[in-house]
């Protein structure tokens, strides 16, 4: 039976290797036989393999080459040895798919042609639908065919920063526009963040339906708000994206930066797993999260620039700072520095493996 064939909200189901895996088992909160570990950002960036491949490539066109999506998702896993593969792609891709003006250009990052200012904008926002994204299912299925036993998680961008580049036109650093809507057309603002939850919620479902055995959403800009802001203006649309999947029976993460202050309310949108970034301790962030989450993290990136006697102490902080927790993935507090050492992420996987093996 293919994704395309299967009865809506019925995923394939993980073989008894994926799903007994150390990265679903920690996801879950249960007793594992190592700490897993994965990268934000691993599938490329730092290997020189990516660079070979993604030659001549343009971003955009790379994530709708199923090919050359599976080839990059694998390259970090044969590599580093890590728990589980994130599929390689880019969280404007729904919004590509369903015909917005956006590029990725190089050392800027998604421009939109045309910010989104108005309701008139809005009716740019069409539904998205599995056959827009086809290529994610292709490579989906080649990727489940090849990892074995280790699980595939599959992305999206979470409503409030898809929201953000596309009022802001790019990257912001004080998200002005942004704010703006939000502050002064409060209506709009629900609007448009209730139909990016709609295409990131189908964008999820779609991946799942392929073969994705956890999901994370990636808030990448929502540390710039209060946490009555995040309450009032992002969490009902980031918890519509959790319960579009809930069905799924998948974990689900949930990941921003600098969100030291909103952690509790990154689980309460409906999270199995929070990330942590490199900010606040584990153990403190388990306090802010409360019971029944995972956590995931938070070894700080930069880190991986020192000695490599300086990044296993600093793992062991992490590991130290976990013990306790009910479930813990060991990850960055970030993505992955295009101009890390490879080694030293190889070196990091080993580290935590030998140094947490029960």
């Amino acid at each position: 039976m293919s994704a395309n064939d299967r009865p809506q909200g019925q995923q394939p189901n993980p073989s008894p290797a994926v799903a007994d895996s150390a990265f679903l088992r920690a996801c879950r909160r249960e007793p594992v036989p190592h700490t897993p570990v994965w990268f934000m950002r691993q599938a490329g960036r730092s290997l020189p393999e990516y660079r070979k491949v993604r030659e001549g490539i343009a971003m955009l066109d790379s994530c709708m080459r199923p090919d050359l999506v599976a080839e990059i998702t694998l390259q970090p896993v044969r590599r580093h040895h890590v728990d589980a593969a994130i599929y390689f792609s880019d969280i404007v891709v729904p919004l590509k798919a369903i015909g917005i003006d956006l590029d990725i250009k190089p050392g800027v990052g998604p421009v939109v042609e045309q910010p989104f200012r108005t309701r008139a904008d809005l009716d740019r926002l069409r539904d998205l639908t599995p056959d827009d994204v086809w290529y994610v299912t292709e490579a989906m299925g080649l990727l489940t065919g090849e990892l074995g036993a280790t699980p595939l998680i599959g992305f999206a961008g979470a409503p409030f920063t898809l929201a953000s580049y596309l009022v802001e036109g790019g990257p912001s650093r004080n998200h002005e526009n942004t704010k703006a809507m939000m502050y002064g057309d409060p209506q709009l603002w629900a609007d448009l963040l209730d139909r990016l939850a709609d295409i990131t919620g189908t964008f999820l479902q779609v991946q799942i339906d392929a073969g994705a055995s956890a999901v994370q959403l990636f808030d990448s800009w929502v540390g710039a708000l209060a946490p009555a802001d995040y309450r009032a203006s992002v969490l009902p649309a980031s918890a519509k994206v959790f319960e579009r999947v809930a069905d799924r029976g998948v974990p689900r993460i949930h990941f921003g930066v600098g969100t030291g202050e909103l952690l509790g309310l990154l689980g309460a949108a409906g999270a199995d797993v929070v990330g942590v970034d490199w900010r606040v301790p584990l153990d403190e962030a388990a306090r802010r999260v409360g019971p029944g989450k995972a956590l995931q993290g938070n070894l700080d990136p930069a880190v991986l620039f020192s000695t490599p006697e300086a990044v296993a102490a600093k793992a062991d902080e992490v590991l130290a700072a976990a013990q306790g927790l009910e479930g813990h993935v060991f990850n960055l507090g970030h993505g992955v520095p295009p101009n890390t050492d490879p080694d030293a992420l190889t070196r990091l996987v080993e580290h935590v493996h030998t140094r947490s093996a029960r």
